[in-house]
């Protein structure tokens, strides 16, 4: 029987999980996938989402046999589904990475225990001045900081691989907001194994390269 030859990957991301799946990528000897990142700045900018992810499909068609688009919803409201219906890709579980990393059962349970959270992960704990705080307008206006998070009671940060410097600057971020700090391990949770199965060899994967 010949040799199944590994489908050539697109892994179209946010470049907040860049990190992440650099790591996941080189621990698993993931070397038919192909990483490319979009600005980790659309994070506050939802909407723009779908259009950036559909322009950089429409480019790549032909050079790929099947793409991972690495955004869960990511506040799209389903637009980002449809882009990635069009493309026969598939995306991350969830509706945003705090839902993949944490897997869907725990970060429901999570949620329900306290509605009121904020959370952060590694790249947001290291970049939260830049994305949260500027993003949001606050380094300019620190007097809305009530408006936005004056119903949030805690910050939960879900960590992917924790150090003692990004624990200090998550601590600080909830110091900042005025809010209970907590962080919960979670590792890379459903990315680590949507990453593998995109990777996957044999009949799996040539049937999902036929479709993309």
């Amino acid at each position: 029987m010949p040799e199944t030859v590994p489908p050539r990957v697109l892994v179209l991301a946010c470049g907040a999980l860049a990190r992440e799946i650099i790591d996941v990528m080189r621990a698993s000897g993931l070397d038919n996938l192909v990483l490319e990142c979009l600005p980790a700045s659309l994070h506050n900018r939802p909407e723009r989402i779908p259009a950036a992810v559909h322009e950089r499909l429409q480019s790549a068609q032909g050079r790929y046999d099947r793409v991972l688009v690495g955004y869960a919803d990511c506040g799209t409201g389903g637009l980002l589904d449809r882009v990635v219906e069009e493309y026969g890709a598939v995306r991350l579980p969830g509706d945003h990475c705090y839902e993949f990393y944490a897997t869907t059962a725990v970060f429901g349970a999570l949620a329900e225990a306290e509605i009121g959270t904020f959370y952060l992960t590694d790249y947001l704990a290291k970049h939260f001045d830049r994305i949260i705080w500027a993003g949001l307008g606050l380094d300019r206006h620190p007097e809305l900081r009530d408006a936005y998070f004056g119903n949030y009671t805690r910050l939960l940060y879900l960590s992917q691989r924790p150090t003692d410097a990004l624990v200090a600057k998550a601590e600080a971020a909830a110091a900042r907001l005025g809010l209970r700090f907590e962080q919960r391990h979670v590792g890379y949770g459903g990315l680590e194994s949507a990453l593998v199965d995109s990777a996957a060899r044999g009949e799996q994967a040539i049937e999902l390269a036929v479709r993309s």
